[in-house]
């Protein structure tokens, strides 16, 4: 299963580069992962919001495989703990998913069409982060979920 962590925006600021690089690459010790920086839609002084969400998500749309397995991150998706994530990184590899694919939307959230794409819906916390922290917070939960998957010293219960 390869891991691929999809957010819409600009690339990595240097205040968290440093981290997001880090676990990207310890996560790769487990499963093939990438990164994968979508552009966030052009905006004007007469941009609409849900016009800017359906521009966002025809990209995110175009760039997904059917057999894709779709985690969108949004602050009114399920939250689970660090061993439920693990398991359900376990599961997905289990049964043969190929794509693994994390994704963080626009600054103002995804389309309609993406949240009905999206096979599990992720809530980090009910309190909403900067997508640059989202991303080095989503990096490190994944390298420590696959810690416990492992059995190995990183995750203290």
């Amino acid at each position: 299963m390869k891991i691929l962590l999809w957010s819409i925006g600009k690339a990595h600021d240097s205040y968290v580069k440093e981290g997001i690089e880090e676990f990207t690459k310890r996560i790769s010790k487990y499963y093939p992962v990438e990164w994968k920086i979508l552009p966030a839609a052009k905006q004007t002084v007469n941009s609409a919001e849900n016009d800017i969400k359906k521009t966002e998500g025809q990209t995110i749309l175009q760039g997904l495989q059917k057999e894709d397995y779709l985690v969108l991150l949004d602050e009114a998706g399920k939250q689970i703990n660090s061993l439920q994530l693990a398991a359900f990184i376990e599961t997905r590899a289990t049964v043969s998913v190929r794509q693994l694919i994390f994704l963080i939307g626009g600054a103002f959230g995804v389309d309609d069409s993406v949240k009905s794409r999206a096979n599990f819906t992720w809530s980090l916390s009910q309190l909403v982060f900067p997508h640059q922290l989202v991303r080095l917070m989503l990096t490190e939960q994944i390298y420590r979920a696959c810690t416990i998957i492992r059995n190995e010293k990183y995750h203290h219960q």
